[in-house]
């Protein structure tokens, strides 16, 4: 069907929802579509309602769950861009000049100009200001380097069981209901995985089919993390009808941020086969013995959820290089250094000393051979 121009919708479509309209009296109607400022306008002339389309919607859900000062900036910085496109439906009387000076706008400068004027510049100081959030995160990243632990970040559709699975991993009460953008907010926690590896897991907002460019860029500080991460983790909500075309506008969204599947370790995890028939969800458990394939969870009873931090780690240690190290009995602050700083893959209690088997981040040899001498500390092949 060929959309209209004033209206987006037929001529006969119009009058039907005004018909429902009258009868309903509802507050709002909501168009699943992008509409044109014209469009938005005439509709709600038909509909005598006021109309929201889906970027609008979108925007307000948003503006609902943020909740930190960075969270609220992203979604007034995206309310902005919006409204600036479609000052021309906010004015009766664009044609109608104001004198004045200053901040009252200067002579002959019309309402509609004012208005993109105060908007550009509220616009300039919140990117000033979320540069600041950027230059503090970036700051942020640099210590973990420095620490450094890994980090993990989960992404995925709105409403995929991201923040379940996040609040089960880690033991934390970030807000997790079925709502959409549940999560707007970056949330970032400490996980320590079977064999003592630590890492950092990162919690982000859902993606959307669709997601208007202006949002996108409004929340690409938002998903730094994920452009940072050493494994993605695409969490899939695998009871979903549409789970296929999910992670198809997912993979979009990621390469539209820059970050590919193939570039670093990514794993698919098939979030929520508690809800799925039993024999579907015998044939999902069976692949996450596959070493690649997708790993089939249950954020919500933890079923596959020991499979999935031994991938962590696997995934994580995979460039490791084995050392031996033996420590004095009485070095109880080294061996807690050493448990922080490497995974520790075997321990025997000697006579001599504690020996231990290691896997070491090749980033942090060096750290490791300046702390402990030479004879003590020697790859596990010599």
């Amino acid at each position: 069907m060929r959309p209209t121009p004033a209206t987006l919708i037929g001529s006969g479509k119009v009058e039907s929802i005004a018909e429902e309209a009258r009868a309903l009296e509802p507050e709002v109607i909501i168009v699943n579509a992008q509409l044109s400022p014209v469009q938005q306008r005439n509709l709600e002339k038909a509909w005598a309602t006021k109309v929201l389309d889906r970027t609008a919607l979108i925007l307000e859900i948003f503006g609902e769950r943020a909740r930190t000062h960075e969270g609220r900036l992203q979604v007034e910085l995206a309310h902005l861009s919006y409204q600036r496109s479609r000052l021309v439906r906010s004015w009766t009387h664009l044609e109608r000049q104001r004198g004045g000076f200053g901040f009252l706008g200067g002579p002959g400068e019309s309402q509609i100009e004012t208005d993109r004027r105060l908007i550009g510049e509220r616009v300039t100081r919140i990117k000033k200001e979320l540069e600041g959030v950027k230059r503090t995160r970036g700051l942020q990243r640099q210590q973990r380097k420095r620490v450094p632990y890994p980090v993990i970040a989960l992404v995925g559709y709105t409403n995929a069981g991201k923040s379940t699975l996040f609040n089960t991993l880690t033991a934390s009460q970030v807000l997790a209901k079925d709502l959409l953008f549940a999560t707007l907010d970056p949330t970032m926690r400490g996980l320590k995985l079977p064999l003592g590896t630590r890492a950092v897991l990162s919690d982000t907002v859902g993606f959307i089919a669709d997601l208007p460019t202006e949002l996108i860029a409004a929340f690409r500080a938002t998903l730094e993390e994920v452009l940072e991460a050493d494994i993605i983790v695409h969490v899939r909500d695998t009871s979903h009808d549409e789970s296929a075309a999910q992670k198809v506008d997912v993979l979009k969204v990621l390469s539209d941020l820059g970050v590919e599947a193939d570039e670093r370790p990514f794993i698919e995890v098939l979030n929520k086969i508690d809800l799925v028939e039993a024999e579907v969800r015998a044939g999902l458990v069976a692949g996450n013995q596959r070493p690649n394939g997708a790993v089939a969870v249950s954020a919500l009873t933890g079923k596959g959820l020991s499979e999935l931090l031994r991938r962590f780690e696997a995934d994580l240690t995979r460039a490791n290089i084995r050392y031996r190290l033996t420590l004095a009995h009485a070095d109880g602050e080294g061996l807690a250094w050493v448990y922080r700083h490497a995974q520790v893959l075997e321990r025997a209690d000697r006579a001599k000393g504690v020996e231990l088997t290691l896997a070491v981040d090749p980033q942090d040899v060096e750290r490791f051979a300046q702390r402990f001498t030479a004879k003590n500390f020697v790859p596990a092949g010599g």
